[in-house]
């Protein structure tokens, strides 16, 4: 770094000197940044939103090299069953209302809150709550499988030990 050479007035005015912005996001940090900006930006994902009294409704907004982003819609009752994302890793957000996770252990996720899980995370997400839920979920590399697990609470222990016996 030369140290006799001074800038002066607004950096960002010299937009040579700054690196580009990149297109698309390539990091965990890079795909929260993603969720939290569409989070903000409820115009980009509210006229799309749709609900289904059948099933979870969802969206997928956008693919870039290695991720794709989906919107998903949660009304009360509904929710993921027990599963994993196969090799995929994921940063998840709350747009809209308030979902349960129930992994290692129960939490409730508001607006605002984005989670990052790991290749083979087990997880269930269910609306718990009375209203509408809207959620951002990014996947890298992009969903390809979601294998579905059982419940492991003490009475499908118990139901798994008497089948056994």
């Amino acid at each position: 770094m030369n140290s006799d050479v001074e800038i002066a007035g607004d950096l960002l005015a010299v937009p040579h000197l700054l690196p580009p912005a990149p297109e698309h996001p390539g990091t965990v940090a890079g795909y929260a940044g993603l969720v939290r900006a569409l989070a903000a930006d409820r115009s980009a994902w509210a006229p799309l939103v749709r609900y289904d009294p059948t099933l979870r409704w969802y969206h997928r907004l956008r693919t870039g090299p290695g991720y794709e982003v989906w919107l998903l819609s949660w009304l009360p009752g509904q929710g993921s069953g027990r599963h994993d994302h196969g090799p995929s890793s994921g940063v998840f957000g709350v747009l809209a209302g308030e979902l349960t996770e129930h992994g290692n252990g129960s939490r409730v996720l508001r607006p605002g809150t984005v989670r990052v899980f790991a290749p083979g995370y087990v997880h269930e997400v269910v609306n718990d709550g009375l209203e509408p839920v809207v959620s951002v979920h990014v996947y890298a590399p992009g969903l390809t499988e979601m294998p579905m697990h059982c419940s492991v609470g003490p009475a499908a222990a118990r139901d798994a030990r008497r089948t056994a016996i």
